[in-house]
């Protein structure tokens, strides 16, 4: 028997792995100071090779749709799933393979890019603000808040006295999501500069990727160490129970998928949405029901 991940044998999978992948991936509680140099940017967790952990996304993503359903009628409480990364990590295929696949109706992704005119003359959360989820809903942001304590400080955009406040900022607009009944989940896709620099050459490689070539790309290759050690100042600072990190390896595509995929369907079991009472009165409704298909027929 062949023993390549992609083989399609499934008879052997296990797609309810004893796993825990937010024990996996979410950062500690503690005073220690992230160092993201010190976690893996890849993994296989608990899965055989790729096939088996698509098998398991795929299960994982059948789930997360009817636990969004539920959340989307019962209408009480919300998630907001927050993705930071360097460019090439994943963030669009994430959203393409897992959280996009929850139906539009309740879910929404919100793209953070650089700020207009007008966003740029109102606080730095007022356009944030906007996109969080409604009772009942699901907002993606693909790049976010943070955005403006990582690219600004890098790339010194605004002074070290302006950005070194919005992190107590940051934390109290949190918390007023969370005690509206938001809850909130942070992922950093963690990948190497090697694993980047050959999805680079993918994008080269192929005309129908040519739309992402960017030379500032190559420009924030350089300041690779800024960018890290503004992350990590970004999760120690802003990593709380309400609001954690999880740091995702992401150097594979599908363990990036499986593992996100895991973290939001144990999120939404949690939540543990209920669809809503019934008020109608359902032998009047089938009594008019019945009488309508008895005109019918005859």
């Amino acid at each position: 028997m062949s023993t390549d991940e992609d083989s399609t044998n499934e008879t052997h999978w296990d797609l309810a792995p004893k796993f825990d992948f937010v024990d996996a991936h979410r950062l500690p509680f503690s005073s220690d100071k992230v160092s993201l140099k010190k976690i893996d940017t890849e993994c296989s967790g608990p899965f055989e090779g790729k096939a088996h952990g698509r098998a398991f996304t795929h299960q994982a993503n059948i789930e997360i749709r009817d636990l969004q359903y539920r959340m989307y009628t019962e209408g009480k409480q919300s998630l907001l799933i927050v993705l930071q990364a360097p460019d090439a990590a994943g963030k669009d295929g994430l959203i393409r393979k897992v959280l996009g696949q929850m139906n539009p109706q309740g879910c929404r992704t919100y793209p953070f890019k650089v700020p207009s005119s007008e966003e740029r003359a109102h606080d730095f959360l007022w356009r944030i603000h906007k996109a969080t989820p409604a009772a009942g809903k699901v907002s993606v942001f693909n790049r976010s808040h943070y955005e403006d304590v990582l690219v600004v400080r890098v790339e010194d955009l605004v002074p070290k006295s302006v950005w070194k406040e919005r992190y107590e900022i940051i934390n109290n607009f949190e918390k007023l999501l969370a005690h509206r009944g938001t809850r909130i989940l942070k992922f950093y896709l963690h990948i190497s500069p090697r694993e980047q620099l050959e999805r680079f050459k993918k994008r080269l490689d192929d005309p129908t990727k040519h739309w992402k070539l960017n030379a500032g790309d190559y420009a924030a290759r350089d300041k690779w160490g800024d960018y890290r050690e503004a992350y990590e100042d970004a999760m120690e600072k802003c990593h709380s129970k309400i609001a954690p990190w999880h740091v995702i390896p992401a150097d594979k595509k599908w363990y990036r998928d499986a593992s996100v995929a895991a973290i939001v369907r144990d999120t939404l079991r949690d939540m543990d949405p209920k669809l809503p009472e019934i008020d109608a009165d359902l032998d009047e409704i089938r009594r008019l029901y019945e009488r309508e298909l008895d005109e019918l027929n005859e």
